[in-house]
């Protein structure tokens, strides 16, 4: 069954520009990620991981009459933002857990677990609940 992993992260912890992170920072917390994508390539159960460009670039897009159509941001007044995600094809929710519960992990400034928030999902859930 396949799940997406959100990666929610609360603002000022990560800095698209390396806010506050020493080179040595950055380097444990990409290392950390290589081997987790490594580590789910190698059991199989890597669908694709991606990570996104900063809130400062997003767009909201609304179709309606009088509404302006594409407004900056999408949520300006959030505390936490999108950073990424990974599709995992995995046998349960169980190992989708664990999973997410391994990238929360990932380490900030110091080596410090970030303890950043996953949202785990079922991908395709409706369209199963309705026999599609």
């Amino acid at each position: 069954m396949k799940y997406m992993l959100l990666m929610h992260v609360p603002r000022g912890t990560v800095g698209y520009a390396g806010d506050g992170w020493t080179p040595a920072d950055w380097q444990a917390h990409l290392d950390y990620w290589r081997q987790l994508n490594r580590d789910l390539i190698d059991a199989g159960e890597l669908v694709t991981v991606q990570a996104l460009t900063a809130p400062s670039e997003a767009r909201l897009v609304r179709g309606g009459v009088g509404s302006a159509p594409v407004t900056d941001g999408p949520f300006p007044e959030s505390k936490e933002f999108l950073a990424g995600f990974w599709i995992v094809d995995v046998p349960d929710a169980a190992r989708a857990y664990a999973i997410a519960a391994r990238a929360s992990g990932a380490p900030g400034p110091g080596g410090a677990p970030l303890s950043m928030p996953i949202e785990v999902r079922a991908v395709g859930a409706v369209a199963r609940r309705h026999g599609r």
